[in-house]
Order: C-alpha cells, then sequence, then structure tokens
C-alpha cells in the first residue's frame, strides 16, 4: 500500500473509531433508537469509504503489476482475489 494511502485510511480509521465508541457511549446513555441507527449506518458508510480507497490502491499497485508482468497465472490469481472481495463485499 502507497504511504499516502495508508495515512489516509490509518487517519479515516481513527475517526471511524471515535464513532464506534460514540455508537456504544449512546447505547449506554439510552439514547433514541433511531439516532443509534443513524450513527452506525453514518460509521458503516465511512468503512466503506476507506475499503473503496483500499480497492482503488490495490487495483493500482497490485493488479497493475500483475498485468503489465506478463505474468498469466499471477494476473489470474490478482483478477480472483479481487472479484472474491467484491462478491463478498455485495452480501
Amino acid at each position: 500500500m502507497r504511504n499516502e494511502i495508508k495515512a489516509s485510511c490509518q487517519k479515516r480509521l481513527k475517526r471511524i473509531e471515535g464513532q464506534v465508541r460514540g455508537i456504544n457511549e449512546m447505547i449506554a446513555a439510552d439514547r433514541y433508537c433511531i439516532d443509534v441507527v443513524t450513527q452506525i449506518t453514518a460509521a458503516r458508510a465511512a468503512l466503506r469509504r476507506v475499503e473503496e480507497e483500499i480497492l482503488r490502491d490495490h487495483v493500482a499497485h497490485c493488479v497493475e503489476h500483475a498485468i503489465s508482468s506478463g505474468d498469466k497465472v499471477d494476473q489470474r490469481r490478482k483478477i480472483a482475489e479481487l472479484m472474491d472481495v467484491i462478491s463478498r463485499a455485495e452480501r
């Protein structure tokens, strides 16, 4: 993973950690259920953005390298990995 992507993801994940702690505090304080669910939705959306950023970097770096290398086995493996992770994400 490129350093700037790693730093960006780590920064986002720190914010998400804070969001999740906040959700836990909301539950402990018996906050309105819809408000809690709204915050959970926001945290999931933030995690999806991190996931997308990592996948973009993976395609731009690892998959691109496999394609340019000419190694058919590596190309197939990288594409299969990508398809597996995309299909899991849709569930």
